[in-house]
């Protein structure tokens, strides 16, 4: 049973279209990422989910049910910088969280526990660090211990330790049991942290799933011989080589899977062809995402 299933939701604002027919299902258990840049509908479709905003046309379920009041109960949102008091302490903030949520102050200590926050507690706000303002936002979403994060774009204006942090802060709690929906722009952070992905560009979903099967950055190996030409033709024989090119003074071979590069020089010699050059490559992130978002 997925937590949650959105069937062809759609929202227009005016002349644009922030979302068309988006149908997906977020499993249980998962880090699920939105991905997808600036402007591509994403915190539109999170504003959907939480009853923030409503779809033009199209339906959700959480939990497998209609979603009520009372669902959206078990759910944590981080839609946007909680507004803390700077001179109040971590403690007295969570305390003002808990009364607007009308959850127990009772649960603020295990709260703290949970985002490295106990021992600065009753320090001011505005003494904390980045990631330590962030964890803190965090600890408010998880006071009643609901059963499903929804956080746009969490790390957003942190340095790389605040990053490091809330990073470290989701995978712990997905080790939890919790389900946790994350909106992002950055293809990295969803690489690093998810488990399935959702990738959105202008309010359409191009691909969706494990985050190992959408993202897929095959290696490929770079290679140079006397005779190119013949050296490609070789490579389009090998087993598992998807596809070979000339760019250059080398050849471009891409596999379905990591190849053995012992394995492919051995091949070629026995094919009278000896390499001057031999590199196993991965491609970049950015370029894998450029392909999957169809700019290339």
């Amino acid at each position: 049973m997925p937590v949650l299933s959105l069937q062809n939701v759609s929202k227009r604002y005016g002349a644009l279209q922030a979302l068309s027919g988006v149908t997906f299902d977020v499993p249980r258990g998962s880090i699920f990422g939105v991905l997808g840049p600036n402007g591509s509908g994403k915190t539109t479709l999170l504003g959907i989910v939480t009853d923030v905003l409503k779809a033009d046309s199209g339906t959700y379920t959480l939990f497998d049910r209609t979603a009520t009041a009372a669902e959206r109960r078990q759910i944590g949102t981080l839609l946007e910088t909680p507004n803390f008091y700077h001179y109040l302490s971590g403690y007295k903030n969570l305390r003002i969280s808990a009364a607007v949520k009308q959850r127990s102050e009772a649960d603020i200590a295990r709260v703290l526990e949970i985002c490295g926050l106990t021992a600065r507690q009753h320090s001011a706000f505005k003494t904390y660090s980045l990631g330590m303002k962030q964890r803190l936002a965090l600890a408010a979403v998880l006071l009643g211990d609901p059963e499903v994060l929804i956080l746009d774009e969490p790390t957003n204006g942190l340095d790389p330790a605040g990053i490091a942090e809330v990073r470290d802060l989701i995978r712990r709690l997905a080790d939890t049991g919790k389900t946790i929906i994350l909106a992002s722009h950055l293809l990295d952070e969803v690489e690093k942290v998810c488990t399935h992905v959702a990738i959105l560009k202008t309010g359409q979903l191009l691909l969706s799933g494990a985050v190992n099967e959408v993202i897929s950055r095959n290696d490929y190996l770079e290679l140079s011989a006397a005779d190119n030409g013949a050296l490609k033709a070789a490579m389009l024989q090998y087993p598992g080589c998807t596809s070979a090119e000339i760019n250059g003074a080398t050849v471009i071979a891409i596999f379905s899977a990591t190849p053995d590069a012992a394995a492919v020089n051995a091949y070629l010699a026995e094919k009278g062809i000896w390499l001057q050059q031999l590199l196993l490559r991965k491609k970049s992130l950015e370029k894998t995402f450029l392909e999957i978002t169809n700019v290339l």
